[in-house]
C-alpha cells in the first residue's frame, strides 16, 4: 500500500503553486478510513470550495481501488471526510484559469468543487480520474447484469 503522505508530498513538490497546508494531518484521516484491501493509486491536495480566495479549506483527495477519498483535519478538533464511490459518479468538469484550476466532480447527491490547484496539475488529475471511473463504471455494470 503506498503511504498516503508520501504521495500528496510528491504531489505539492510536482505542483508547488497549488495551495495547500496541514499535508500529514489530513493523510492522517485518509489512512484512517482506509478499509482493508483498499489501496491508494493517486492523490492531489485542492481547496474545497469554488473560491480562488478561500486559501484555508485543504483537502486531501485520494483515489483507490474501490472509490475516491476526500479528508480534511480541523485546525482544533474533529475532521470532515468524504467518500465517493463509482456508481454515485455522474461527471467530470475541469476548469484551467491563469494560474490555477478547478475539478468538479458531480454525483448523484452533489457538486464537489476542487480548487486553487497548479493549472499544470489539471490534466494528470482529469486523466486519473476518468480513467479510474471508466474501469470501475464497468464493474458496476456487470453486476447489474448479473443480478
Amino acid at each position: 500500500m503506498k503511504n498516503v503522505y508520501d504521495s500528496l508530498r510528491l504531489f505539492k513538490s510536482k505542483y508547488p503553486s497549488t495551495i495547500a497546508w496541514r499535508l500529514k494531518a489530513h493523510s492522517k484521516v485518509i489512512e484512517k478510513h482506509l478499509n482493508p484491501g483498499e489501496d491508494v493509486t493517486y492523490s492531489f491536495l485542492a481547496q474545497k470550495g469554488y473560491s480562488s480566495i478561500d486559501i484555508f479549506s485543504t483537502f486531501a483527495v485520494v483515489l483507490t481501488n474501490k472509490r475516491i477519498l476526500l479528508a480534511q483535519k480541523r485546525v482544533l478538533f474533529g475532521y470532515i471526510f468524504l467518500a465517493i464511490t463509482p456508481d454515485m459518479f455522474n461527471d467530470l468538469t475541469v476548469n484551467a484559469g491563469i494560474i490555477w484550476g478547478k475539478v468538479l466532480i458531480d454525483t448523484v447527491k452533489e457538486r464537489v468543487i476542487l480548487s486553487n490547484i497548479s493549472k499544470s496539475a489539471i490534466d494528470e488529475i482529469e486523466t486519473n480520474i476518468t480513467e479510474y471511473m471508466m474501469e470501475e463504471k464497468k464493474k458496476y455494470v456487470i453486476k447489474r447484469e448479473d443480478s
